[in-house]
């Protein structure tokens, strides 16, 4: 797995976040490592096929993902994860990936996503052995989002 490949992914968060979550990410130290799937996490998963295939999976701490939806909805401050907040972070990890695919188109690549997947920790199946491509996003006073790519 190359390292460009998350590229697309980092750029287009960094931007999507800055304009919905009105901060602006920085990046955390890149890696390859086994998919850990912790506890009090949110996961958003989307496919990718085509010249790419595999899946970006977004994880984010609940209390983080909670922070991050407040913001999106101007300050409206959200206690727990219910449909409204998880619409709302569904729709971050499709804003990245969509923007990531056109980034991925603008170098020649084409790519589609799958719509997004949100899922709690204890819900998430098939990625235990999986090794992915992962870089924290870290967001001055709101947590990290990480980022994991498992594509080929």
């Amino acid at each position: 797995m190359k390292a460009e490949v998350i590229n697309p992914f980092l750029e287009a968060a960094r931007l999507v976040i800055g304009q919905v979550v009105q901060v602006s990410p920085s990046t955390g130290n890149l890696g390859i490592k086994d998919i850990e799937l912790v506890d009090d996490h949110i996961w958003i998963q989307i496919g990718m096929t085509g010249q790419m295939s595999g899946d970006i999976i977004f994880g984010i701490h609940e209390s983080v993902a909670l922070r991050m939806v407040s913001a999106m909805m101007g300050g409206f401050v959200l206690t727990e994860m219910d449909e409204m907040g998880q619409s709302a972070i569904s729709e971050l990890g499709n804003m990245i990936s969509g923007n990531a695919s056109t980034i991925l188109s603008n170098q020649g690549v084409t790519v589609d996503i799958t719509p997004p997947k949100v899922m709690k920790t204890s819900a998430v199946t098939g990625f235990m052995s999986t090794k992915a491509l992962t870089i924290p996003l870290i967001m001055d006073g709101i947590g990290e989002l990480d980022i994991q790519v498992m594509v080929s």
